[in-house]
């Protein structure tokens, strides 16, 4: 929904956005493209991913100079504009989507495709890794984790599957374990193991908890008809996001330019399968906001 999201910014050439989620730069690119005398800010946590946007901005130096990447977690878009120096901005972007590039490193052991590491960070700073918590948690907080960040309804049969298995080696051998392990219900459409990686993914890189932050620190960055654009991908943040949006239409500040969420067209999801899951919601701050 790369044209769609960017669309929805609705681009001033001379506007300042910023594209809290930046990644290998699909969207940052798009927004940057389509500015005159105007900045885009892109922000992401994972210094791997940002290389390669620097790299495909080496390739279009005509974009190069709008575009200013910053090494963080979007939970700190205020303290990076305060940082910046920019009081407000335009429009902000936010995919809360797993990047091609982390999904398609074996060793970020961010898929059950390929047998790889248990790490899952997306800033390979951080210290708790997929392991750890695989390896180490009381089968309680494992099957807690499973139940509450990815609703998965097995959670209790996976956890006692995955201790009795301990110590697991790597991303092959927990699918292994937990496709074994988990009740048959017809034809499935996902893989047995997606929510427990889903679930444990977000573990790691405490997404929920920015995620939250996110939403609370973001509505103070906004110029009045500055507009925000979100890009959802399971239940759980996408619910997240709609109660945010809710709540700042109660106060009078802001307005859901979205009524119903939007999802991607059959053409998309065919050209692109991670797509199908995609959640697009859109608010914009009021021409006056309320003191």
């Amino acid at each position: 929904m790369l044209r769609q999201a960017v669309d929805w910014l609705r681009i001033r050439p001379s506007g300042i956005y910023v594209d809290a989620t930046a990644g290998t730069g699909g969207h940052l690119l798009e927004i940057a493209s389509r500015l005159g005398s105007g900045r885009v800010v892109g922000i992401d946590s994972d210094p791997n991913a940002l290389e390669t946007t620097r790299a495909r901005l080496e390739e279009k130096p005509e974009l190069k100079e709008k575009v200013t990447l910053v090494e963080a977690n979007f939970s700190q878009i205020g303290e990076v504009l305060t940082e910046m120096r920019i009081s407000s901005v335009d429009g902000v972007l936010a995919d809360l989507g797993i990047s091609t590039l982390e999904l398609d490193t074996p060793e970020r052991g961010f898929s059950f495709r390929w047998a790889g590491p248990l790490d899952m960070r997306m800033n390979p700073a951080q210290e708790l890794t997929a392991a750890w918590i695989v390896n180490h948690w009381p089968e309680r907080e494992l099957a807690d984790l499973l139940y509450q960040k990815a609703e998965e309804r097995d959670s209790r049969r996976i956890a006692k599957a995955i201790v009795r298995a301990r110590p697991i080696r790597d991303t092959g051998h927990l699918a292994t374990v937990v496709a074994g392990s988990r009740k048959a219900r017809g034809r499935q459409r996902l893989h047995p193991a997606t929510k427990t990686f889903l679930a444990l993914r977000i573990a790691v890189n405490r997404e929920s908890e920015a995620l939250e932050q996110f939403l609370s620190r973001t509505p103070a960055t906004l110029s009045p008809e500055g507009r925000w654009v979100m890009l959802s991908y399971h239940s759980l943040e996408d619910r997240q996001v709609k109660h945010a949006f809710q709540q700042l239409r109660s106060t009078g500040d802001f307005q859901i330019l979205t009524k119903k969420v939007i999802t991607p067209d059959l053409g998309e999801v065919a050209e692109n399968p991670r797509a199908r899951s995609a959640k697009l919601r859109v608010a914009e701050r009021a021409k006056a906001a309320h003191s």
